[in-house]
């Protein structure tokens, strides 16, 4: 009921303009002083005028805290059912309050939060909330810069209506001698009569008024609180927070292992290269020996064709080094596959303790504010 409690100044302000009447003699037609009467009636008309403009702008005021009521209980309820971040309907999502001045905060927001999200739609960091939609918008929203003075400026009314009808009173009041004094007593009464009700209803409504307005206020910052909390709880991006270091390792293996394969394959070609060349000259050579000494170099030849075996047995053995290194490749590209889902469940870790971290300050902050408000 307090969002709607400022109608209750316009039954007092009815109930007041009809008092002021009744004593004016507006009712019986024994209206005493007509200048005492258009005073007191052009401080009530101030008076209306001025609240008047607050009640625009707690309407206003109750306009946004109905949309953040209605968003936090739509968020709520979405994430009872599906227990999924809801980021993701809501990172594009236009009209999300169906207020203006909401509407443009919350798209700065997710503009904000584009900006810092990866083409595979990884959040690497995020800003709070509480920097677009805060009690200081709904200050904005509510005109806290005019209703802020309207208490005073009643009091003020009230104030100045009592120095201005003891002026008129004493500007009828002349006291040459005792017997125009007793004449005079009338109009100055009737001043201070203006002076006395003008004090009475500025400060009457300056009190009602400062009530009002602080159980408003009050009201709309628990629903903007409540808005803040489902909205950390339900729908704030989740932030990426892998250790670079580690990405960075774990691409300097990558690109070690496929360094050390090219290395490999490029070896594998040189050697086949080497034994068919190594056998094609001793090849030519043997014939060449054959041809022009004849079996004497028989052993020769065998000499060299074991060498040839040789080779190829160094050619089988460079082989198995080139398995065995395969094999280290491997070890090495399941050991990366380890680190990463090592990564990932410490993001895990990581996001259960920025929750937990998040809700401690959620309390905190509630804590605070439930202080504020008590000490206000």
């Amino acid at each position: 009921m307090k969002r709607k409690s400022y109608y209750f100044l316009f039954v007092l302000y009815i109930l007041m303009l009809g008092f002021i009447l009744y004593i004016n003699g507006v009712f019986t037609g024994e209206i005493g002083s007509i200048s005492n009467f258009a005073i007191n009636l052009a401080f009530f008309i101030l008076i209306g005028i001025l609240m008047i403009i607050s009640a625009v702008f707690f309407n206003r005021l109750n306009r946004a805290g109905d949309a953040l009521e209605r968003v936090a209980k739509s968020m709520s309820t979405q994430y009872e059912v599906s227990s999924v971040n809801l980021w993701s309907q809501y990172k594009e999502k236009e009209n999300v309050f169906e207020d203006s001045v909401l509407d443009a905060q919350f798209a700065k927001y997710q503009r904000r939060i584009k900006a810092h999200t990866t083409k595979k739609g990884t959040v690497t960091s995020a800003c709070s909330v509480e920097e677009y939609i805060n009690e200081d918008l709904l200050d904005q929203i509510a005109g806290t810069h005019y209703n802020s003075v309207v208490s005073g400026t009643m009091s003020g009314l009230g104030i100045l209506g009592t120095f201005l009808g003891l002026t008129l009173g004493m500007l009828s009041f002349t006291g040459n001698d005792i017997f125009t004094i007793s004449d005079n007593i009338a109009p100055l009464l009737s001043g201070m009569k203006v002076a006395f009700h003008t004090s009475v209803y500025g400060i009457f409504f300056s009190l009602v008024f400062n009530f009002v307005y602080r159980g408003i206020m009050a009201d709309a910052y628990t629903r903007l609180t409540t808005f803040l909390e489902t909205f950390h709880e339900c729908t704030e991006p989740p932030v990426s927070q892998v250790d670079e270091n580690m990405n960075a390792m774990l691409i300097y293996q990558a690109n070690m292992a496929n360094s050390m394969k090219s290395i490999m394959e490029l070896m594998k070609y040189n050697e086949e290269s080497q034994i068919k060349g190594l056998d094609k000259i001793v090849q030519q050579f043997m014939n060449q020996l054959s041809e022009s000494l004849g079996t004497e170099f028989d052993s020769l030849g065998r000499n060299l064709k074991d060498a040839c075996e040789a080779q190829s047995t160094y050619a089988r053995n460079f082989q198995r080094l080139e398995e065995s290194t395969r094999l280290l490749l491997d070890a090495s590209r399941a050991m990366q596959d380890s680190m990463q889902l090592s990564l990932e469940r410490q993001q895990h870790v990581e996001e259960k303790l920025n929750r937990a971290c998040e809700n401690l300050g959620n309390e905190l902050y509630t804590f605070h504010q439930m202080r504020d408000l008590y000490e206000k």
